[in-house]
């Protein structure tokens, strides 16, 4: 994996507002948030998109982000949130490094504003789909 900002950040070459740290994990401040309170969690293994992550580092990420979702919710006074994670350059991931963010959603509007262009699921292709998807489970 290349060097990223991220990686530069986790070796401490890069200074951050470090809002949690331990021995798998990193969360920090946004420097351009969406919102007040907007952080970034990171796994600090090197991995490009989630899939390519450990299932140790994706259980501590899991472990943390709902702390630290809570913790946000209390020191900014935000009622809601969004858990952000984008994986590859098409699906708008520009620090190739796995990151999620934790962006407060406030009552005024401010936070991630979302479009959702859903589509119908058919029948045949759900059942298709999902046969595949479940063959490829390892």
């Amino acid at each position: 994996m290349a060097t990223t900002i991220f990686t530069k950040i986790i070796a401490g070459e890069i200074p951050c507002f470090r809002v949690y740290e331990d021995d798998k994990v990193l969360a920090f401040l946004d420097i351009s948030p969406l919102s007040r309170g907007h952080t970034l969690v990171i796994p600090k293994e090197p991995a490009e998109t989630l899939d390519q992550l450990s299932e140790e580092s994706a259980a501590a990420l899991g472990r943390v982000l709902p702390r630290l979702g809570r913790a946000i919710l209390r020191a900014t006074g935000a009622t809601a949130f969004n858990i952000l994670q984008n994986n590859g350059a098409i699906a708008h991931q520009v620090v190739m490094h796995v990151h999620f963010h934790v962006i407060p959603k406030y009552a005024d509007g401010a936070g991630l504003g979302l479009q959702w262009p859903a589509r119908s699921l058919g029948a045949d292709e759900g059942k298709a789909l999902a046969i595949a998807i479940v063959g490829q489970i390892g």
